[in-house]
């Protein structure tokens, strides 16, 4: 993938916030520098990258954004898709709202997804528990992308009515990996 001078002052722009805010709350306890712009950044942008079927134009809703990711760099990566950040820690959904501010595929909704009327294309997480995700499928979207441990993985498989493609390992390694799936038919 590569990404245009903007996409990277938008992405920089999103980091040196991120920052700041980190020093006053616990917005993500990975360390700045190298190791933030690899697990942030780097697995986030890889995530958006290999979303099945090259969509156009798509909604797509990121559960628990908690400081944007990975929702954050992929609407800078998919400037024609719309993300929402949904996030029910009001003081979170503040950063987001400030952190994505200029972005105009961007929305955040500060609401847990139980109260979401809105209905997405796709819905992706990152660091939120696997099964409290799938709860929300197909209700919110057909279709879901998972950042997730290999182990994680393993125990959701068989979940009754979403047929999964083939995980996508990171190229970071620690065993995670990216995974989509979609209600099946006659679900």
């Amino acid at each position: 993938m590569t990404l245009t001078d903007g996409q990277i002052h938008r992405l920089w722009a999103h980091y040196e916030i991120l920052l700041r805010w980190n020093a006053k709350m616990n917005l993500t306890s990975i360390p700045a520098g190298e190791e933030m712009v690899v697990r942030h950044y780097c697995e986030s942008l890889f995530f958006g990258a290999h979303v099945p079927g090259n969509p156009g134009a798509i909604s797509m809703a990121d559960l628990g954004s908690g400081a944007g990711f990975p929702g954050t760099p992929i609407a800078i990566l998919q400037p024609t898709w719309s993300v929402t950040l949904l996030e029910s820690n009001q003081r979170k959904a503040v950063f987001l709202r400030e952190s994505t501010r200029g972005l105009p595929n961007i929305s955040v909704l500060a609401r847990r997804a139980e109260s979401i009327p809105t209905t997405f294309d796709w819905l992706v997480a990152r660091g939120v528990d696997p099964k409290e995700v799938l709860k929300n499928i197909p209700r919110l979207a057909p279709r879901v992308g998972l950042m997730l441990g290999e182990d994680d993985f393993f125990a959701i498989r068989r979940t009754s009515g979403i047929a999964w493609s083939e995980p996508v390992r990171l190229p970071w390694g620690d065993r995670r990996i990216c995974v989509y799936g979609e209600v099946s038919r006659g679900t």
